[in-house]
């Protein structure tokens, strides 16, 4: 079997985004290790273990990568959270401080609403149609 197991996503600091994927979208800290060189190896997920694609939060280095913290996908949706239960975690992470773009709307492939990450990466909150 083959899978996709991380997507790097780049960030500020490893402490604020550790607590926005923790806290306010519920995800579960999977690693942080120290590294040599001062970095730090930090994977969120957003379910239980190995049930999905995590995110490896990888501070930013140099002018290059800084440019790109909120904008690695120029704009457009970037990552697509899946959820079984829409109203539940929009209520949540409303509660939390999620920012939501846009009222939840019903589509033919599901329920759904455009949310940004603390930097402004865009997130489809998606719960699919049965």
């Amino acid at each position: 079997m083959r899978r996709i197991a991380l997507v790097t996503l780049v960030v500020d600091d490893y402490d604020e985004a550790i607590r926005f994927y923790t806290e306010a979208l519920g995800f579960r800290l999977v690693e942080d290790t120290p590294r040599p060189d001062g970095s730090r190896w930090v994977v969120v997920e957003p379910g239980s273990a190995n049930q999905g694609t995590a995110l490896l939060l990888a501070r930013a280095k140099g002018d290059a990568q800084h440019a790109r913290v909120g904008d690695q996908t120029g704009g457009r949706v970037g990552f697509f959270l899946h959820t079984d239960d829409f109203g539940r975690d929009h209520a949540r992470m409303l509660a939390a401080g999620v920012t939501f773009l846009e009222e939840p709307r019903h589509e033919p492939y599901g329920s759904v609403a455009v949310f940004q990450d603390l930097y402004g990466n865009r997130w489809d909150l998606l719960q699919p149609a049965d």
